[in-house]
């Protein structure tokens, strides 16, 4: 299982960076929208919980109640000033990444959470928020899958 993840995440990482195959550039934008997730979602946090971003990322593009596409889920809501899904989307700051390695872990990050390196943290979770902030209306209606570090996700 281990061995398939990797040989996925390579030849994914071959086809983006040494070739480029019909699709690649709509791939590049995919896995940018999903490491700039990652990395202004929970750059702060442990492996676990950068993981667990990216997963509900892409649980979000797999169910049929968000955009089937990567860009698409992170960029939803975000022609309104704070109305988007990802908050800093549409905070009306620069997202521009400040800390490079950060910004470089965030996308080798994504290519593993892209091809589904690793099993889901979340359980299937569509819906997070810090545990620093009041609890979100919309959270009296889900059901809590897991927390992890600062996050508390929800199906």
């Amino acid at each position: 299982m281990a061995f398939q993840t990797a040989t996925k995440a390579v030849l994914l990482a071959s086809a983006l960076f040494y070739t480029e195959p019909a699709g690649a550039q709509d791939l590049k934008e995919e896995l940018d929208c999903l490491a700039r997730n990652i990395y202004f979602e929970s750059r702060n946090q442990p492996l676990a919980g950068r993981l667990a971003v990216g997963q509900v990322t892409m649980n979000r593009v797999d169910s049929p109640r968000f955009p089937n596409t990567v860009c698409g889920v992170v960029m939803q809501g975000g022609e309104r000033l704070h109305r988007c899904q990802f908050s800093w989307y549409c905070d009306g700051e620069i997202d521009y990444p400040s800390d490079e390695i950060r910004f470089r872990e965030a996308s080798d990050l994504a290519i593993t959470v892209y091809v589904r390196g690793f099993p889901d943290l979340t359980e299937g979770a569509l819906w997070y928020h810090a545990n620093y902030i009041k609890q979100p209306d919309w959270a009296r209606s889900k059901t809590i899958t897991v927390k992890i570090n600062e996050h508390i996700f929800y199906k």
